[in-house]
């Protein structure tokens, strides 16, 4: 790496760094203004403003992060360009026989990079707070009430639905599960105060422990019954772990399965969308489907677009800084519409799922590695 790369790579980063702060600050200005009591109240329960702001915008930091990585790298490169060529740097590189290809090589690594590191937040560091940002200001506590979409085990021949979801606590607040037709002496359905989602250990397969059971009223009396050659629900009867009042209904339908809204497809990890979708007990919907294969074609996906802003600074007659940002901003909402468009009809089942995740790549790879091409020899 010679000077001059150093020098370029120092400009891009610093400016980097200005787009993100300017963006992050903008938000976190917005967002305290139009929440301040809840994070008053919640730095009263923590003793200090600083530790509720910390323990709030931290974690969102990293989610605007993933969010706005490709566009604050594609806007660094650019305005680092314009920076160069109004003082004239640009010029006096060009002049010594550099070629434009060899004046964007750092810029381009450094933006491989931030797509790469992007792409860790998305798989170690954004599911470790997922829960947390799910929340808004006022859930702080963790204790608010979720609106729960109701899930059907398939394999255990259970309707898995309730009142609300307490997700911090992995908890359902007034579970009422439909249970299958076969064990007649249970009833239709399970209604209790609440429902702990619990993972499989040696006693027991993973499932869910309702207390304060109120139907059947005679829990405690019932044995306990199978389907298959698996126990499918447990009683205090016949489980010596289960105290009165409790039962535990086996299932392998998660209790972040049970959240709605689509936030969590973008906070969970590979492995957690490759479980969703090989997970026999639950219907998986198209979308799911999209967004793994968008996991895996999302880092060379991005790196295209920023390839293809190349043609807004190298080789234009347009100097004015702000026109060339303007023009990248229609790059990037054609970029952003076209997967957006193949994601939508690939969700619909109107294309296969990979096609849908793949198309984008089909369609800008080659632009991208044409318009790079150009560039080395410019």
């Amino acid at each position: 790496m010679t000077c001059i790369d150093r020098y370029i790579l120092y400009v891009y980063l610093r400016t980097l760094l200005v787009c993100f702060v300017s963006i992050a600050g903008v938000f976190v200005v917005f967002h305290a203004f139009t929440n301040v009591d809840d994070l008053a109240e919640h730095a009263e329960r923590t003793g200090s403003m600083a530790a509720a702001f910390l323990g709030f915008y931290g974690p969102f930091m990293l989610m605007l992060f993933e969010m706005t990585s490709t566009v604050i790298a594609l806007l660094a490169l650019i305005f680092t360009i314009g920076l160069l060529r109004r003082s004239g740097e640009l010029t006096a590189i060009l002049s010594s026989g550099v070629s434009h290809g060899r004046i964007v090589r750092p810029m381009l690594l450094a933006a491989a990079g931030v797509i790469g590191f992007a792409a860790l937040n998305r798989e170690l560091l954004l599911p470790r707070w997922q829960d947390k940002l799910g929340m808004k200001a006022k859930d702080l506590a963790g204790e608010t009430e979720q609106p729960l979409l109701p899930c059907y085990d398939t394999m255990a021949g259970v309707l898995i639905k309730g009142k609300s979801l307490i997700v911090l606590r992995k908890e359902i607040v007034a579970p009422a599960f439909k249970i299958h037709p076969l064990l007649p002496e249970f009833g239709q359905q399970l209604n209790a105060e609440l429902a702990h989602w619990v993972g499989a250990t040696a006693e027991h397969p993973s499932g869910y422990l309702l207390s304060r059971v109120s139907s059947p009223q005679e829990i405690d009396s019932l044995p306990s019954q199978t389907l298959g050659n698996q126990t499918a629900l447990r009683t205090p009867l016949d489980t010596p772990w289960l105290e009165p009042g409790q039962c535990f209904v086996a299932s392998r339908v998660e209790y972040d399965f049970l959240q709605s809204g689509s936030s969590w497809k973008r906070m969970a990890t590979t492995a957690d969308l490759v479980r969703r979708v090989s997970n026999p007990a639950v219907y998986c919907a198209a979308d799911v489907r999209v967004t793994l294969h968008d996991r895996w074609l999302r880092p060379p996906l991005d790196f295209s677009l920023i390839v293809l802003s190349l043609s807004l600074v190298v080789g234009r007659s347009e100097r004015n800084l702000f026109v060339v940002a303007g023009y990248a901003t229609g790059l990037v909402g054609l970029f952003f519409g076209l997967r957006t468009g193949f994601h939508m009809m690939g969700g619909s089942d109107m294309i296969d799922p990979a096609t849908a995740a793949w198309a984008p790549l089909l369609v800008l790879g080659p632009l991208a590695y044409a318009r790079y091409r150009i560039v080395q020899v410019s």
